[in-house]
């Protein structure tokens, strides 16, 4: 698993499974994306507005990555 935070943008990104593969995108709610991968399983998860609901510091200890990008 791998998180990612673009602060610029305030986007999370919880990737889920690394193998490379073609995903649909499915918009669950106005700020949460799923990626759907092969069999239909969630590859990964993006927040939009995260720090609208989440906070980063309630995730650790797992280790996660500021995008600057």
């Amino acid at each position: 698993m791998k998180i990612i935070y673009n602060d610029k943008i305030d986007l999370l990104y919880i990737r889920l499974d690394d193998r490379k593969q073609d995903v649909i995108n499915k918009r669950v709610t106005e700020d949460i994306v799923l990626d759907i991968g092969e069999d239909d399983r969630i590859v990964g998860i993006e927040i939009l507005d995260a720090s609208k609901h989440i906070t980063l510091d309630k995730l650790l200890p797992v280790k996660y990555e500021v995008s600057k990008v």
